[in-house]
């Protein structure tokens, strides 16, 4: 699913790539270039097989469509692989650039012409809430490495780190802080229409919790085992890097922030059920 550019991520709808309807060819001219797309490519060498792409297609903020673009399309190219990322190193990043690629309009067009962006926000709300959690797989790791530490090192002559008040705290919270994620995205997700948007409020609630929570559990992880924390060999330090993607793909902390005060400031003096 291909929707942040170079220069407009958090705001999706400033896209510039567009394409431009050809009636003599039966189909649509499309431009422009896509960012951090997940298996963008495999290889490094050349694009993946099957994109969704979104482009503005009319003089609209909202006017969006939502177009098919498969491996080997004349003009369809790798821009680059994304390389030295912080974290998420398994998934492969790219970017991709399209240069007067031919979209036949009969077989590639995904819905109605300009009306691609309530599918986008939908698409959005899903993607937010499995994104949140990532975020309680990455936090129940680091507490079950961490407890696994704790039970296992020995110092000043304790029987194990469980029998220090920082560490109790630390391995505490962090159980605590996890199922309380867990809860938030099962109900969340217990309760979501796939058929339909207006989740907004409760996706970016999710994921803004569970990414700042995963993050927050992680650095306790690597405080709890000290030096060997801080190495790859106990694992936690690439969760703690994993978890810091989750406040920013799928949408900025900053962003949900917005958008949980548009929707809250809707509900006037409506109590929360």
């Amino acid at each position: 699913m291909c929707m942040s550019e170079p220069n407009a991520g958090t705001d999706v709808l400033g896209m510039k790539t567009n394409a431009i309807y050809d009636e003599s060819q039966s189909s649509w001219i499309l431009n422009g270039s896509k960012m951090w797309i997940t298996n963008g490519t495999l290889t490094g060498a050349d694009t993946g097989d099957i994109f969704l792409v979104y482009a503005r297609t009319g003089e609209g903020r909202s006017d969006i469509t939502q177009f098919i673009v498969e491996k080997d399309m004349e003009g369809f190219t790798l821009g680059q692989k994304i390389e030295d990322k912080l974290g998420m190193r398994a998934s492969n990043t790219a970017e991709l650039v399209f240069e007067n690629v031919l979209i036949p309009s009969e077989t590639h067009v995904v819905g109605n012409v300009n009306e691609a962006t309530l599918c986008m926000m939908r698409n959005l709300e899903i993607e937010r809430l499995g994104l949140a959690a990532m975020g309680i797989g990455i936090a129940r790791r680091c507490v079950d490495e961490m407890k696994q530490y704790a039970g296992d090192r020995k110092a000043f002559n304790a029987r194990d780190l469980f029998d220090f008040g920082q560490i109790q705290r630390h391995i505490a919270e962090s159980y605590a802080d996890c199922m309380a994620g867990r809860c938030y995205v099962y109900g969340v997700a217990n309760g979501l229409d796939l058929m339909t948007h207006g989740n907004g409020l409760d996706a970016d609630g999710t994921k803004l919790y569970c990414a700042q929570m995963s993050k927050l559990v992680a650095d306790r992880a690597i405080q709890v085992m000290g030096g060997f924390g801080y190495v790859g060999e106990y694992t936690v330090e690439r969760l703690w890097r994993d978890a810091k993607l989750l406040e920013i793909g799928g949408g900025t902390n900053e962003s949900h922030h917005k958008n949980m005060a548009r929707d809250l400031r809707k509900m006037g003096g409506n109590r929360l059920d």
